[in-house]
């Protein structure tokens, strides 16, 4: 089994992490968090000899059943944020997200719900704008990321109070 690339003690986690703005049907598809009232983009954790392009294609078939190829590295994200719920509980976290467009010719069916029993939703760019989604950024500035040919660094930290 491969390594996540992931560092964690008593009062801190590190992990790097891979994230997709999935495109079907001019919809997006997120995952409805467990641990608390927002959505979170589906992706996960870059394993050890993985690069982050491999980790994103890899994630989205295992959560979501879904053959996609990252097509464009769009937004990298510096996020800082209070551990809650989970193995993550109280602790301070950073983590180093590479976010991908991707696109899929999958005609599915879909999953509706990953393994860890949350449910995926496919929401439009208004309905992003409208929703609570972490990291912060993402709801604020769907525009400007689906749009640009920039990749645009991000440095989120308004999840944290440490």
């Amino acid at each position: 089994m491969a390594e996540d690339i992931a560092i964690h003690n008593t009062d801190n986690w590190f992990r790097y992490r891979t994230g997709a703005f999935i495109e079907h049907e001019g919809k997006y598809l997120f995952i409805n968090s467990n641990f608390g009232d927002y959505y979170y983009m589906i992706g996960g954790a870059v394993h050890i000899k993985e690069t982050s392009a491999e980790c994103i294609e890899r994630e989205v078939f295992e959560e979501a059943g879904i053959k996609a190829k990252a097509e464009r590295l769009c937004v990298v994200c510096e996020n800082f944020f209070d551990g809650k719920g989970g193995n993550i509980e109280g602790k301070n976290c950073h983590v180093l997200e590479f976010y991908y467009l991707m696109k899929t010719d999958d005609k599915g069916p879909f999953r509706k719900v990953n393994d860890e029993g949350e449910e995926l939703i496919w929401l439009s760019v208004e309905e992003i704008k409208k929703s609570n989604i972490k990291p912060s950024f993402i709801p604020e500035r769907i525009d400007e990321i689906l749009a640009t040919k920039e990749t645009l660094h991000i440095i989120e930290d308004r999840d944290r109070t440490y």
